[in-house]
């Protein structure tokens, strides 16, 4: 029997990789004892569906049921129709129930009832919104209950959401937005007891890498063990090595490691291994990459979901690098050999005799760039540069940075790009942190407010154990002894912070499912028992702390903007605005500023208004996004359109700011190109709830436009062309064509649009000129097109790309405007006409023909089943058919008549009549 919870609630909002209870924290507009925050509860309904026919459900939605299969072993079910609740109440930490400090609670207690009815009543209406598709989910009234209720679809391209509240203020404080983790439930590998532990060499600090996406799916490597959990380590499994895979030297060799959806791989020594829930398995030559000699491997740093999903194929997971070959590594987990030390050398256009080496390789926040770390020197002693190049994928091209830094020989140094629009990094080694803002324009060693560099005499002799960034700009770097130190994106000064740990602990710094930094510790007991938990950092606190006495102060009272997407597509014609406000004291003179990388192939245009009161500015800037160039009759059409094609990244920042400052800043990425995601659909067809068969029609030799020799058999395949409407012989037809994408519905589409019958046939016309359509010189026709274009599919004859309006003199010729105008658009009301002496079937395919309309080639079937009407007959007619029919039935009945009387004289009273004959003798 398997038990199928209809409802499934998760609990303890930072331990569980599926949502569950989450805390908005208090964040009081100045500082205050009280705190009020909001929690979210959430519940999932599924339908499970089967993959494998052998076994069945008795009941599909009940909250308990049967699983029958017919053959043993183990059976893959998965749900669908996922369908998240998600359940909100406001709280106080001061008056809450014990389940709300634990964050358990299935229900607000009475005083957050009271509590959140107050706030419903001054205005309160959290609302939802993604991050990446910017979609907006807003909840019901408020529940008898005290709650919220929002009803949330799972998506795997859209997982990362933020929940945001109305500024209503509640004894002066209010309740501050949070971002939170929604995804799909992620395994984790459970490997036999048999199974021998893989782990780190002797007396290393903890390792630990999670997805890049899902923070709370995290894999952490010790000396003892390995771990693995997809709930932030509430719970957790052992991740080991078969025996026999590794030497006992192997298994204690582990060097790094990289966490992927359901697969794991390993650094062990020089090698590359890949761990499933089945398989151990060695990454050598038969993947593309060397089997040994790999000195280290890097992932994707930053979630960028929407854009990586339209690359598909193209893109990279991972980069793998030894001393002078570097391999990238694709879904499959394919490798291909991306560069050499030879060609790099070539880039930097270095003497054959110089010593280049690959120190790292790491991704940009541009999810088309890599940057390859490189070590030089000449004589190689004592020093050697440090140099950055970068690599775009989008344009196959190198580009040596200005970047060059001097470091001891014996020094290796590791970076992160930060999440910003211009290349921003930091770079460390054991002992000190290096910078890198606007583009390597300013490059340098980041130091204490005393100069100090060298943060290993600030920490006791204690080396640099990891770094981490999370995507408001803040960075911590973290010592082996547990002291912290504190970076903002974009200030080359470095803070000591308090100790929270004590120096002997063994932690990790870890990011959970709201992306706020998290202490990870570990312990192994006496009787070998592991022990793993996370604790809450309050980063923002120690921040406001330490910042207390500083007089670096903010510039700026407030700085806001409604920027609620991460990503942005542009097509032909589209234009993004957004909304900026800065407050600041009069005469300080601050703006608003766009700081943008990548492809240069966007204008914007700023407005802005302010007003002075109180002595204090407010300035609000629309900045509006958009392209100019005109696609029309241009001869180079496809050449054009690539070069107004890519990303841009966009940063909105003010024009000042300082480590106090805690605004987040805008960063944002701006794809113009075709969407993958839009089609167009004539209205009034539906090409996916059709409840006809294929069938089968023959089309008249005569009807089709090649003039072939023998008739023509089609087969109407529903699947492709949907279902036919089916219209009278006399009636026009004038197609609506409608534009969506993957949320749905956009906008009829007001665009000129063209369309052929697929299979040939032209026993049809339009039933407008053009002149009546306003042309000044011949329209473009098919027949004309066909003739310009002689061998050439129906599909690329004619298009944006050679589409030529007739409205202007200076373009088209003279010519017999009476003929028929065959370019529809939506107010035009150019329509068909079809035979009315005969039914017949129609398969259109429509094209959109206007070339500032789109850079997707939108395209879309429709099909016509055009039926006869039954004229009125005249009384005449009737009369005469009437006439006819009885004297057909009165002929019919006389002469029936007359021949039944031939029979009845024939066999019956003339054999009476007849004397009878002599009689034989016997």
């Amino acid at each position: 029997m398997l038990s199928v919870p209809a409802s499934l609630r998760t609990r303890r909002p930072t331990n569980r990789s599926l949502g569950g209870v989450l805390v908005l924290q208090a964040q009081p507009k100045r500082l205050l004892r009280r705190g009020v925050g909001a929690m979210l509860g959430r519940q999932v309904e599924a339908v499970l569906l089967l993959w494998l026919s052998c076994c069945v459900l008795a009941v599909w939605r009940s909250p308990k049921t049967l699983l029958y299969c017919k053959t043993p072993g183990n059976h893959k079910i998965s749900p669908i129709n996922i369908n998240d609740i998600i359940t909100i109440w406001v709280y106080d930490p001061e008056n809450a129930s014990p389940e709300e400090l634990q964050w358990t609670a299935k229900e607000p207690s009475v005083n957050s009832m009271v509590l959140t009815k107050q706030m419903n009543t001054l205005g309160q209406y959290p609302a939802i919104y993604t991050l990446e598709k910017g979609l907006k989910y807003d909840p019901g009234p408020l529940t008898p209950d005290g709650t919220w209720i929002i009803h949330l679809p799972m998506t795997s391209d859209d997982i990362i959401k933020q929940i945001r509240g109305n500024k209503v203020s509640f004894q002066d404080c209010f309740i501050a937005s949070l971002q939170f983790l929604l995804t799909f439930p992620m395994s984790v590998i459970s490997d036999p007891p048999e199974y021998e532990p893989l782990t780190l060499p002797a007396g290393s600090p903890l390792l630990v890498s999670w997805h890049t996406c899902i923070p709370t799916y995290v894999l952490l490597a010790t000396e003892h063990e390995t771990f693995q959990t997809n709930n932030s380590f509430q719970t957790w499994t052992k991740v080991r090595a078969p025996p026999g895979v590794l030497t006992e030297a192997q298994r204690h060799s582990l060097r790094d490691v990289i966490l992927l959806d359901q697969r794991i791989l390993f650094l062990v020594e020089g090698t590359i291994y890949l761990k499933t829930k089945d398989t151990f398995i060695i990454i050598d030559e038969n993947n593309g990459i060397a089997g040994t000699g790999i000195l280290g491997f890097s992932r994707r740093r930053w979630c960028q979901i929407r854009y990586l999903y339209k690359l598909a194929s193209k893109k990279s997971l991972l980069f793998a690098w030894s001393k002078d070959v570097v391999y990238a590594g694709y879904t499959n987990l394919r490798f291909l050999v991306f560069t050499t030390i030879s060609k790099l050398k070539d880039v930097l256009k270095l003497p054959p005799g110089d010593t280049l080496e690959i120190m790292t390789v790491e991704y940009l926040w541009h999810p088309r760039e890599v940057a390859f770390m490189l070590s030089h020197c000449t004589d190689c002693s004592t020093i050697k540069d440090v140099r950055i190049v970068l690599f775009n994928s989008m344009y196959s091209k190198y580009v040596l940075q200005d970047f060059d830094i001097q470091v001891a020989k014996e020094t290796k140094l590791d970076c992160r790009f930060l999440l910003s629009a211009m290349p921003d990094m930091i770079l460390w080694d054991g002992y000190s942190t290096y910078y890198s803002h606007n583009n390597f324009t300013e490059v340098g060693i980041i130091e204490t407010d005393s100069g100090n560099t060298n943060l290993s005499l600030i920490s006791e002799g204690s080396k640099v154990h990891n770094v981490v960034a999370d995507t408001t700009g803040n960075i911590l770097v973290k010592m082996e002894n547990n002291d912290l130190f504190y970076i903002k994106d974009g200030i080359a000064e470095i803070v000591p912070l308090s100790r929270w740990v004590n120096t002997t602990a063994e932690t990790a710094l870890v990011l959970d499912k709201s992306f706020q930094v998290n202490i990870l510790h570990y312990n192994q007991n006496l009787d070998e028992k592991y022990q793993l938990r996370l604790q809450s950092y309050p980063l923002v606190l120690e921040l406001q702390s330490k910042n207390k006495g500083l007089e670096d102060m903010c510039p700026y009272l407030t700085f806001q903007h409604d920027v609620h997407s991460q990503f942005y597509h542009l097509d032909k014609g589209d234009s993004l605005t957004v909304w900026t406000q800065i407050v600041y004291p009069e005469n300080r003179g601050l703006n608003t500023l766009v700081d943008y990388y990548g492809s240069n192939i966007l204008t914007w245009t700023q407005n802005t208004e302010y007003e002075i009161a109180s002595g204090f500015c407010t300035k609000s800037t629309i900045t509006r996004f958009f392209q100019t160039t005109n696609y029309e009759s241009v001869r180079n059409y496809y050449d054009l359109e690539k070069n107004n094609t890519g990303l841009t990244l966009i940063k909105i920042r003010p024009s000042e700011y300082t480590r106090t400052c805690p605004t987040v800043i805008p960063v944002f990425e701006i794809s113009v190109g075709c969407d993958p995601t839009k089609y167009i659909q004539v209205q009034g067809f539906n090409n996916t709830r059709c409840h006809r068969r294929d069938f089968s029609y023959v089309i008249d030799k005569e009807l089709l436009r090649d003039s072939p020799r023998e008739n023509l058999k089609v087969r109407y395949e529903v699947a492709k062309y949907g279902c036919p409407r089916t219209v009278d012989m006399e009636e026009m037809f004038h197609p609506v064509v409608e534009l969506y994408d993957e949320n749905g519905f956009i906008k009829i589409v007001d665009a000129n649009f063209i369309l052929w019958e697929v299979h040939g046939r032209n026993d049809y016309i339009y039933n407008s000129t053009m002149q009546q359509n306003g042309c000044i010189n011949e329209a473009q026709t098919w027949d004309i097109m066909i003739e310009e274009n002689p061998g050439v599919p129906m599909e690329d004859i004619w298009g944006p790309q050679n589409y030529r309006p007739c409205f202007s003199y200076a373009i088209g010729k003279p010519g017999d405007l009476s003929q028929p105008y065959e370019i529809i658009n939506y107010s035009n009301k150019n329509a068909l006409k079809w035979s009315s002496s005969y039914a017949a079937m129609y398969v259109y395919r429509l094209k959109i023909l206007d070339p500032n309309y789109s850079f997707c080639n939108l395209t879309t079937y429709f099909a016509i089943e055009s039926l006869g009407q039954i004229p009125r007959s005249s009384i005449y007619l009737v009369a005469a058919l009437v006439f006819v029919l009885m004297l057909t039935f009165i002929s019919v009945l006389v002469l029936s008549y007359f021949w039944y009387s031939k029979i009845y004289r024939q066999f019956i009273i003339e054999p009476l009549h007849k004397p009878p004959g002599k009689q034989k003798k016997n």
